[in-house]
């Protein structure tokens, strides 16, 4: 199984990518709304399809990109049936299995957090991924939103707890800086509910704590109750100057081969190659009129490059004016990609 772990910084969220390489079909656990665009360059770099999106509860901090995402790709939307969510096409129930081709996934009802709280199992119980019933060295708070610290407490004693010591855990959230544990160390170790704790202890802890309002919880639960979908199904802007543009999992902004030479009078091309090379590898004649600056000079040469036009960089394999673009982005030249393949992808017959 493929899978990665990814964070949202402002939220403290993490997303979680699960795919089978045979037959190339993907699911990700509580997306980001801002994080589309790299959660599904990653899916595009790693050869997967996304068939389905999973939510473990109606999150308060962040918007999920449930719905987002179902437009981009076709996938379909699954989180607990209680939550009674608008567009969700896998409403699922306590025991629940389900998952994509090669990946099996057990839904174990956690409330407690919210009443929609879900965890999800993997079929061979070597991960469960705990939304915020279960995080690490800690749990979420049980103070809003149908919270009940009772009830949460025997979701995690009962529902995760009973999990071989060896499941790994991957929670919703951290705030300070920890990917993963397990089952064996949050019973042993947790500090509201492991070692000797018992409900009282547990309840007592919960019902002392004065957390501050979640910041999003009035704009994120109200959506969230939508799948994600956006007030008046506004869909972030896509840019207008280029209809081929593609962001890649590092965040460069990329056009290819064939949109360039459909354009080629529109644009600027910037050859950021180094002088030896232009000289041994010079482009193609249906590439003239290139404006020449070796990326090593381009901070201190940017002025040479107009921004009338929209400026496509291009090196010999695309690393180098990769950079170009962050450089020429850094100094407000926001219509800007960098040549997929570079050189090496010209035709040079």
């Amino acid at each position: 199984m493929l899978f990665r772990q990814l964070f949202d910084a402002a939220s403290s969220t993490y997303t979680y990518l699960l795919g089978d390489p045979a037959s190339g079909e993907a699911l990700l656990i509580d997306p980001v709304f801002e994080q589309t665009t790299r959660d599904l360059s990653l899916l595009q770099e790693l050869g997967l399809t996304l068939k389905l999106v999973v939510d473990t509860h109606a999150h308060a901090d962040h918007v999920t990109a449930a719905w987002l995402l179902k437009q981009k790709t076709g996938c379909q939307i699954a989180s607990a049936a209680v939550i009674k969510a608008e567009y969700v096409d896998l409403p699922l129930q306590h025991g629940q299995r389900f998952g994509v081709q090669g990946i099996e996934l057990e839904a174990r009802a956690t409330p407690g957090h919210t009443d929609g709280c879900m965890s999800y199992v993997l079929s061979d119980q070597s991960m469960v991924f705990t939304g915020d019933a279960l995080l690490i060295r800690g749990c979420g708070r049980s103070d809003f939103q149908q919270g009940n610290p009772h009830t949460l407490y025997h979701s995690i004693t009962e529902q995760l707890f009973s999990l071989p010591d060896s499941c790994q855990v991957y929670p919703a959230h951290d705030y300070n800086g920890r990917t993963q544990s397990s089952i064996g160390e949050e019973r042993a170790f947790n500090a509201r509910v492991g070692g000797q704790a018992n409900e009282g202890d547990f309840v007592g802890y919960m019902d002392a704590l004065r957390l501050p309002h979640p910041k999003r919880i009035d704009e994120a639960v109200p959506a969230n109750l939508r799948s994600g979908r956006p007030a008046e199904d506004q869909l972030p802007l896509e840019p207008e100057w280029c209809d081929d543009l593609r962001i890649t999992y590092a965040g460069v902004p990329e056009i290819s081969l064939e949109w360039l030479m459909a354009h080629r009078n529109e644009l600027t091309l910037l050859d950021v190659r180094e002088p030896t090379e232009w000289e041994q590898e010079p482009l193609p004649g249906y590439m003239d009129g290139a404006l020449q600056i070796p990326v090593g000079s381009l901070h201190d040469r940017v002025a040479e490059v107009p921004n009338a036009q929209p400026v496509v960089a291009m090196c010999r394999s695309g690393k180098r004016s990769a950079l170009a673009t962050n450089i020429l982005r850094e100094h407000g030249i926001t219509r800007v990609a960098s040549l997929r393949g570079g050189w090496l992808a010209l035709p040079h017959g």
